[in-house]
């Protein structure tokens, strides 16, 4: 579910950049994105070591 919503953000985030809409928006995406995926990282599942 997490990846989906990386994924999606991260398409809004390019597109934003190619069709120049909302300066703030585009970096607020990123900011998102990069969350979601922090997030995603740290709540996987851990490998015994």
């Amino acid at each position: 579910m997490l990846w989906t919503i990386f994924v999606v953000l991260l398409i809004l985030w390019i597109l934003g950049f190619s069709l120049h809409f909302g300066g703030a928006l585009i970096h607020l995406l990123l900011v998102v994105a990069l969350a979601v995926l922090v997030i995603n990282l740290l709540s996987g599942r851990r490998s015994a070591v």
